[in-house]
């Protein structure tokens, strides 16, 4: 596990390959409970290839100097990203 905000990653290998891979990430908010916004792709075994983007939001609380996911979020496709994008931009227009 990460002891720093900055140490968090959601790369994930099995047999060699790199099953998820992280493309970016940007730090929201840091302290004992931090949130991790991602962009990654993951590997497709049967097409033999990466997918598009996908876009997760997490949740970590550190614990004994460690920190431990809590919570997910998941964006399913480029056009819910979209919305989401839109909505918050209503919402904090001044």
């Amino acid at each position: 596990m990460a002891s720093s905000v900055d140490e968090l990653t959601i790369n994930y290998s099995e047999d060699g390959i790199d099953v998820v891979k992280e493309l970016d990430k940007v730090v929201l908010s840091k302290g004992a409970w931090s949130t991790v916004m991602y962009r990654y792709q993951e590997w497709n075994r049967s097409k033999g290839e990466y997918s598009g983007d996908k876009y997760s939001i997490r949740r970590y609380k550190k614990r004994n100097g460690e920190y431990q996911q809590k919570s997910k979020f998941n964006i399913s496709s480029p056009d819910q990203a979209k919305a989401i994008i839109e909505a918050l931009q209503q919402w904090t227009k001044a």
